[in-house]
């Protein structure tokens, strides 16, 4: 028989469910928005269509690059201050942001509310440095890929209530996810306790590392990590191709309509999901970090092939598994990036992270987008409709080149003597309990294993 859990471990456990939540919630409330607010715009604009799609695009644009700006500065924050605070903050920020968006009488509030929104959203890097904190170094692939996984779900799940909402009224999906997002900070404020301790934490916050450019100068400090990050850069600039050319490209070529794009998508996210939650976890053991994370990239290339070239529909779907393995490379190349990092700086990692996903999509889907009207127009080198997917399918190899150069063993620095797990401490005295060898997803037996670091004292 099991023994009976401490509080302690059930508070480690609430803690790290807290953290996959949030994230659900986080991209669902965005999910839910994302049918609604064009039409939303529309209204608030006087009913131009040409003109709400402009601003549309400036919508997007602007939350990204919230994103890009912001995502350091969380990160530097939660380093110096602690993760739980920024996260509870950010949860209950973007709660009443979308509340005033559910009221804005006019267009400039609503895109002021985006903006809040995208500084509030940066805090997926402080959700990130949250497991890196907590989860043992051989078990954070398979942590990011559940977290991964949660992300997927609440996107997949996420538009198509915010449909159903909007079909009823369309400012009822705001106010839905004003309320989810204020619930999860409610549930948070109960449950979550501080990963990082005080002794771990950096002396000061230093507005000259809290932006990108510093963000990019601690990458410079970690040779292997600078690599990977390149990487992941490059994964999410490829992915941006689907974002901004798969519904009119399947349109163009193979004549589906919203039903069948709406499918599609579903499957995409769902094996995605099962990818990123299962099969990382299983693999792991077997192929190590270095080969799931060649291995991804090298499945995606042939996925985007498949996209790009197939001549028939049931061509383009065969690609569709092939695409959602490359979902191994992401989790593993992400934890062996905080296994180079000292545990102070893991917070500016993750939001050196975010940025440059963010960067990506500020300009990504314009690039992909531009790519697929040239190659269909009368003026196009050669007819290629799928030219897009084929241009990540190349990014996509030179991101494989690069991993196999950085993820050599010559290429690995051994990680810092202080990178050891940080104690969350729910209550006033705590005890540490034994290494938990369970997957991370078991249900009778602590998540991780938390040990007080020996070689710092408490200031």
């Amino acid at each position: 028989m099991s023994p009976l859990p401490t509080s302690e471990s059930t508070h480690r456990r609430a803690a790290l469910t807290f953290i996959f939540v949030t994230v659900m919630v986080d991209m669902l409330a965005f999910g839910i928005i994302i049918p609604v607010l064009p039409h939303l715009i529309v209204d608030l604009i006087g009913g131009s269509i040409a003109k709400a799609a402009v601003w549309s695009g400036a919508f997007g644009a602007l939350f990204m690059l919230m994103q890009f700006v912001f995502s350091p500065v969380q990160g530097a924050l939660s380093d110096r201050y602690g993760r739980r605070t920024v996260i509870l903050i950010s949860s209950f920020g973007l709660g009443v942001d979308f509340v005033v968006m559910a009221i804005a009488p006019s267009l400039w509030l609503l895109f002021v509310g985006r903006a809040i929104s995208g500084v509030c959203a940066a805090s997926f890097s402080t959700a990130n440095a949250y497991i890196a904190d907590i989860t043992p170094k051989e078990k954070r692939a398979a942590a990011f890929g559940t977290l991964g996984a949660a992300f997927g779900v609440g996107f997949i799940i996420g538009p198509a209530l915010g449909g159903f909402l909007g079909h009823l009224s369309i400012r009822l999906p705001f106010w839905i996810a004003g309320v989810l997002s204020l619930i999860n900070f409610a549930y948070g404020l109960f449950v979550l306790p501080e990963s990082l301790p005080k002794e771990k934490r950096t002396v000061r916050f230093a507005w000259r590392e809290a932006n990108p450019l510093g963000a990019l100068i601690l990458l410079r400090r970690y040779p292997q990590v600078f690599g990977l990050a390149a990487v992941f850069f490059l994964i999410n600039l490829a992915q941006f191709s689907l974002n901004s050319t798969y519904v009119l490209y399947t349109d163009y070529r193979y004549g589906w309509g919203p039903q069948a794009v709406g499918y599609t998508l579903a499957l995409v996210g769902l094996c995605s999901g099962l990818v990123q939650a299962v099969l990382v976890r299983r693999l792991m053991p077997t192929f190590g970090e270095r080969r799931l994370i060649i291995g991804g990239l090298l499945l995606c290339v042939v996925g985007y092939f498949f996209l790009g070239l197939a001549p028939v529909a049931w061509v383009f779907l065969a690609g569709i598994p092939f695409l959602c393995l490359g979902g191994l490379a992401g989790p593993p190349a992400q934890a062996m990036m905080t296994q180079q990092v000292d545990p102070h700086e893991q917070g500016r990692l993750q939001g050196a992270l975010t940025s440059l996903a963010s960067l990506a999509g500020i300009f990504g889907p314009a690039l992909f987008a531009n790519i697929f009207a040239l190659f269909i127009s009368d003026h196009a080198p050669v007819h290629l409709p799928g030219a897009a997917f084929i241009l990540s399918a190349a990014l996509l190899l030179v991101s494989a080149l690069i991993a196999f150069s950085m993820t050599r063993a010559d290429k690995i620095v051994a990680p810092a003597a202080s990178d050891e797990l940080a104690p969350v401490m729910p209550f006033k005295h705590f005890t540490p309990e034994p290494p938990c060898d369970e997957p991370l997803a078991s249900n009778d037996r602590p998540l991780t294993s938390f040990q007080h670091d020996s070689k710092e004292t408490p200031p």
